[in-house]
C-alpha cells in the first residue's frame, strides 16, 4: 500500500516535469511540421490524464501512513466518494482516467477489456500472477495484445504458473516478448507489401521517389486506382492494413518500431485515401495526397480529414454526359468507378429510409456490383448502368411532383397502392384525397412521447382505420386491415415526437 503511493508521487513528479518539457520544446524554435504534430498529442495525453491509488481499506491506515510520511486520506476519500465510482470510469475509454496504482484491489476479478499495459514491481506467484495477467489480455476493438513489463522479474514464475492453471490455447504461452511481435509485424509487412506488388504497387519505389514531385503524386494515384477495386482486392487491403496498424501500435514505444515507421506510414495513409474517395462526401483529396507526401517523409502514421466538409453531393445537378467523357479519357476508371458507387449507394439510402417502397432501387444496385464482380459486366458497362440507374433516382425524387403530392404524402399513398390494389385513374385520385386527409389528422395526434402512451396509440389507430374507410370499394376489409396496420408502422417509426416527421430529417 505504501509502495503505491509512493510510485502515485513519484510518477506525478516525472509527469509534471515531462509536462513542462514539452510546453519548452512547443515554445521554442519552429519546429518540422511532424514532430510538432507529435508534441501536441504527447501534451494532449499528458495534460488530460487523470490517475488514481486504489488499494484496499484497513484499521488506521491513516495513522500507519502517517508514519511513513504518507497521505492515504484523500485517496480513501476518492475511492469512497467518486461517482460513478472509480472501476467504472477506468473502464470507460473516455473518461481521463487512464492510470492507476493498485494494491490487491483490482489485480484479481476486476475486468477492463481496455487496460492494455500493466507493470509490476512486486513478486506475485500461481493464480495471482496468472489474474495479474489475465488484466492486460483482454479483447477490445483495436487492441492487437496487452503489455505487461516486469520490474520484478516476476516471470520466473511464469512457467510454473502455467503448468498449474494451463498453458494458452493449442498449449501456446499467453506472453510473448517484444521481439516476438516485431517479428510478426516484419512478417506482416512483407505480406502487405507482396499484396501491393501483385496489384501493380511498388511501395519501396514509390517512397523512393522525390517529396512533393508530380510524379510522386502520380504514383500515389495510379497505387489507389489500382488497390481501390473491385471489392475484394479493397477488402483484402484494408485487411492488411489493420493487421500492420494492430502489430506497429503493439511494438511501439519499443526502439524496433523505428524500422518498420517508413512503410507503415506509406500503407496506412494509402488506405486512408482510399477510404476518403469512397466517401460520398469526400474531403479535398488533393489535400489528402499532399499529406500522404509529407507523411511518408516524416514516417507519421495516422490521418485527420476535417470534420464537416464539403456540402452533400447532389447528383441530380452533375452532368452526366460530362461525366461520361470524362471516365472514357481517364487513366483511373476504377477510382472514378468507385466514387461514383459510393455516392449513388448513399443516395439510395436516404431516398429508401424516407420510402421503404423503393427497395427496388437497393436490389437493382446490388445487382448490378454484383454483375461487375464476377466478371458479367466490365468497368465501362457498370459504370455507364449506374448513371442510367442514377437518372432513375432524379425521376423517383421528382415523382411527387408528377402525382401532385407532397413527398410526405408520397410515403403513405405508396403504402395503399404498392404492391396492391390495380387502380384506375379515378381511383388513383380518390385515395390522393384520401391521403391528403390523413397526414393532417395524425399529425394533431402526435403528442409528447405518443408512441408510449396506450391512448395515444389507440386513437392513432382509429383515426387512421375512420380516415381509410373513404378508400376506394376495391380494397376489401383483409387489404384495407393491411393497409391500415402498414401505415400505423410507418408513422410510428417516422413521428417520434410531434411536429417532427422522419422524411424531413433524412431529407
Amino acid at each position: 500500500k505504501a509502495t503505491a503511493l509512493r510510485m502515485h508521487d513519484k510518477v506525478r513528479a516525472h509527469w509534471a516535469a515531462e509536462t513542462a518539457r514539452v510546453r519548452k520544446d512547443l515554445g521554442g524554435s519552429p519546429l518540422p511540421r511532424a514532430e510538432e504534430a507529435l508534441l501536441r498529442q504527447r501534451l494532449e495525453v499528458l495534460t488530460t490524464t487523470d490517475m488514481a491509488v486504489i488499494v484496499s481499506p484497513a484499521q488506521n491506515e491513516i495513522e500507519q501512513m502517517k508514519k511513513l510520511g504518507l497521505d492515504i486520506e484523500p485517496h480513501r476519500r476518492r475511492i469512497n466518494d467518486s461517482q460513478p465510482g472509480l472501476d467504472e470510469k477506468f473502464k470507460d475509454t473516455t473518461d481521463p482516467l487512464r492510470l492507476v496504482f493498485v494494491c490487491a484491489m483490482w489485480l484479481t476479478g476486476f475486468d477492463a477489456p481496455s487496460c492494455s499495459t500493466v507493470y509490476l514491481d512486486k513478486p506475485m506467484r500461481n493464480h495471482t500472477l496468472m489474474q495479474t495477467i489475465a488484466r492486460a489480455n483482454r479483447v477490445f476493438p483495436g487492441k492487437h495484445n496487452g503489455m505487461i513489463v516486469d520490474y520484478a522479474n516476476v516471470f520466473t514464475s511464469l512457467e510454473k504458473a502455467l503448468a498449474i492453471y494451463g498453458a494458452g490455447q493449442a498449449g501456446t504461452n499467453p506472453v510473448n516478448d517484444k521481439a516476438v511481435l516485431a517479428r510478426e509485424l516484419r512478417q506482416a509487412i512483407a505480406a502487405a507489401t507482396a499484396f501491393c506488388a501483385a496489384h501493380g504497387v511498388d511501395l519501396p519505389t514509390l517512397e523512393a521517389l522525390p517529396l512533393g514531385g508530380l510524379e510522386r503524386l502520380a504514383a500515389i494515384e495510379s497505387a489507389i486506382d489500382a488497390l481501390i477495386g473491385p471489392e475484394s482486392v479493397r477488402r483484402d487491403l484494408f485487411r492488411h492494413q489493420k493487421i500492420v496498424d494492430n502489430l506497429y501500435r503493439a511494438v511501439k514505444p519499443d526502439p524496433a518500431a523505428v524500422e518498420f515507421s517508413l512503410r507503415v506510414a506509406g500503407f496506412s495513409m494509402l488506405a486512408a485515401a482510399i477510404r476518403a474517395k469512397l466517401s460520398p462526401n469526400p474531403p479535398d483529396i488533393a489535400a489528402i495526397l499532399h499529406q500522404i507526401s509529407g507523411l511518408l517523409d516524416d514516417s507519421i502514421i495516422g490521418l485527420t480529414i476535417r470534420q464537416g466538409g464539403p456540402p452533400p453531393i447532389d447528383l441530380s445537378k452533375i452532368n452526366f454526359q460530362a461525366l461520361a467523357q470524362r471516365f472514357r479519357e481517364s487513366n483511373h476508371k476504377k477510382t472514378d468507378l468507385e466514387a461514383l458507387k459510393a455516392a449513388i449507394n448513399a443516395r439510395i439510402e436516404t431516398l429508401v429510409r424516407q420510402n421503404r417502397s423503393r427497395t427496388d432501387f437497393t436490389e437493382r444496385f446490388e445487382a448490378l456490383i454484383e454483375s461487375y464482380n464476377n466478371g458479367s459486366r466490365n468497368i465501362e458497362q457498370l459504370f455507364e448502368e449506374l448513371l442510367i440507374l442514377s437518372n432513375s433516382l432524379d425521376a423517383e425524387e421528382e415523382r411527387h411532383v408528377r402525382e401532385n403530392l407532397t413527398p410526405e404524402e408520397l410515403v403513405i399513398f405508396d403504402i395503399l397502392t404498392r404492391p396492391t390494389p390495380e387502380l384506375s385513374a379515378e381511383e388513383r385520385e380518390e385515395v390522393k384525397r384520401v391521403v391528403r386527409m390523413l397526414l393532417p389528422r395524425l399529425q394533431r395526434l402526435l403528442v409528447l412521447d405518443w408512441r408510449q402512451k396506450a391512448a395515444a396509440r389507440s386513437s392513432l389507430k382509429l383515426e387512421i382505420e375512420d380516415t381509410l374507410d373513404a378508400l376506394p370499394a376495391i380494397y376489401d376489409r383483409p387489404l384495407f386491415a393491411q393497409k391500415c396496420a402498414a401505415v400505423f408502422e410507418d408513422v410510428f417509426e417516422r413521428y417520434p415526437e410531434q411536429n417532427t416527421g422522419g422524411y424531413t430529417q433524412t431529407a
